[in-house]
């Protein structure tokens, strides 16, 4: 007897967790559709509309927040921090690191400048996800564990 008491007990305790537990993502809002990111980091990469070159900015999730780490682009140009710390590289990039706190980022995609994440080393081409100079809004959700397993993810 007492060993159904405390399966049930047990699994009311699990299906409580379930219900109050949350977990932390990168949530992609496109407007019409939303996708989320498992991973804790990415990097937002677009060719510069003046310079012609690849510009690259590394995120972290932290908490609620969006934490700009680094960026890396080609040539000093419109745009370019003045206050990084220029961090040493063995390719054809200047590094820059930066430690900007974002609550939530909000982007304009455009094929011409080729708007792109990457996440785990999986290219998203979000030109290719939303129309020319659509807006996605990227931020920290948290989401319950059934909509994390069923989830869009990219």
């Amino acid at each position: 007897m007492n060993s159904k008491r405390f399966m049930w007990s047990a699994c009311i305790i699990v299906l409580l967790f379930s219900l109050f537990y949350r977990l932390p993502v990168i949530q992609l809002d496109f407007g019409h559709t939303i996708y989320y990111l498992k991973e804790d980091h990415f990097e937002l990469r677009w060719i510069h509309s003046v310079e012609k070159e690849e510009w690259v900015e590394v995120y972290q999730r932290e908490d609620d927040e969006l934490i700009l780490t680094e960026t890396y682009f080609k040539t000093f140009g419109a745009g370019v921090p003045s206050d990084g710390e220029v961090i040493d590289a063995q390719d054809d990039f200047i590094h820059m690191k930066i430690s900007e706190r974002l609550s939530e980022m909000n982007l304009t995609v455009s094929e011409n400048v080729k708007t792109t994440i990457i996440s785990n080393e999986t290219e998203i081409l979000l030109y290719e996800i939303t129309n020319d100079y659509e807006s996605v809004t990227i931020s920290i959700e948290y989401l319950p564990i059934w909509e994390y397993i069923g989830g869009e993810f990219l």
